[in-house]
């Protein structure tokens, strides 16, 4: 499994109804700000304190702003045995300007 999905790619597993995490690694201003409906919010600098809230076998796909939190996030998270964990490529960003626009950009 690549380390990145592509908005494209996670519309298409949400729309077919497949079970897939969302991760929001932003900060609570950020998620006020704009935010993907579903998931489960945990800052990236909470992750390691709250890595149990995750399930190792899921599916999760974790966003930031514009993807490079959320990569760290992946990388950490795969060397930590889940293998099933994909960074969203772009973040919130991408996911506004391409999939939803009636998610804010920021």
């Amino acid at each position: 499994m690549d380390y990145e999905i592509q908005p494209e790619e996670l519309k298409q597993k949400l729309e077919a109804g497949e079970t897939v995490g969302l991760l929001d690694v932003r900060e609570p201003w950020e998620r006020e700000t704009s935010r993907i409906d579903g998931g489960l919010h945990i800052p990236m600098g909470d992750i390691p304190a709250r890595v149990q809230e995750l399930d190792p076998d899921a599916h999760i796909v974790v966003y930031c702003h514009h993807g490079v939190r959320s990569m760290s996030v992946t990388a950490w998270l795969r060397q930590q045995g889940y293998e099933s964990v994909q960074s969203l490529a772009g973040g919130i960003d991408r996911w506004s300007r391409q999939i939803d626009p009636k998610v804010p950009l920021y």
